[in-house]
């Protein structure tokens, strides 16, 4: 039976045994990178979502340039089980990201597309 390695099908260059620590951090940040514009939107997906919903239920207007803040933690509370559902899949992205940042030893310059 002939191996069949996944990095083919991932346009990787070489096998993950033949890449080298630069490359192989290099595609760590790519990685770390596109989770957190993942992270973002399914951020702005939550609150639009949240917002749509009550302000409707409640009949509440926003003028331009209207601000408001909130906890993170809002999102647990949703009526909507979708929204409380992209919560934890966000949670669990954040979790992991930052395992990812601690385990690989990577220094606030290199990260600093994350803040």
């Amino acid at each position: 039976m002939k191996n069949i390695y996944l990095y083919k099908y991932l346009k990787c260059e070489k096998s993950p045994e033949i890449m080298g620590k630069k490359k192989y951090k290099k595609q760590l940040l790519k990685s770390l990178k596109s989770l957190g514009e993942s992270e973002h939107l399914i951020l702005q997906s939550m609150t639009n979502l949240m917002i749509e919903r009550e302000l409707k239920k409640n009949n509440i207007t926003f003028k331009d340039g209207d601000t408001f803040s909130f906890k993170d933690n809002i999102f647990d509370y949703s009526e909507d089980k979708n929204v409380r559902k992209l919560a934890k899949l966000r949670r669990q992205m954040m979790k992991t990201m930052n395992k990812l940042v601690v385990k690989n030893n990577f220094k606030d310059k290199e990260i600093k597309f994350l803040s």
